[in-house]
């Protein structure tokens, strides 16, 4: 999967942590093509996490895998961490038996992130879900606690 390649350490150890929940990865299905904004979703069905590489790579204008020093490959690489980190929020919060996550009520969600929460809003039906998941994105070490605590 292609994905890999632009995640760092702390990626690839969440990674681990939701296969040993029970849920794979994969990449670039049917789902990424609802709409082109979307880097990434999660198929609960299915206990699966997708990735939308190719629309990450699109929005962030970025062309070749081999030119890893560019601005586009650091800012395709973090799009694709956040969406990874993002749904890895939702599946510790189906581990919770589908509620919310116990954190500090005073994490504040990044208000440059309201238009994403809205068409995540559109999709889930969730909206406190999806704030919880837009706020532990940024929060890599909380989110790995998380998980720990409910999944594993």
């Amino acid at each position: 999967m292609e994905f890999i390649q632009f995640l760092g350490r702390e990626e690839i150890e969440i990674i681990r942590m939701v296969e040993q929940a029970g849920y794979s990865t994969a990449e670039n299905t049917s789902h990424c093509l609802i709409d082109k904004k979307y880097a990434g979703f999660l198929n609960t069905r299915q206990r699966k996490i997708i990735i939308c590489t190719d629309n990450a790579k699109k929005k962030e204008g970025y062309r070749l895998l081999r030119n890893r020093n560019s601005d586009t490959f650091e800012r395709t690489a973090k799009h694709i961490k956040k969406a990874l980190r993002h749904e890895a929020v939702h599946v510790a919060q189906e581990c919770n038996g589908g509620k919310l996550l116990d954190i500090k009520k005073d994490l504040s969600m990044n208000p440059a992130k309201i238009e994403a929460l809205n068409g995540s809003k559109k999709i889930s039906g969730e909206e406190e879900k999806e704030r919880q998941a837009y706020i532990l994105e940024d929060k890599p070490k909380l989110l790995k606690k998380e998980f720990k605590k409910y999944c594993l």
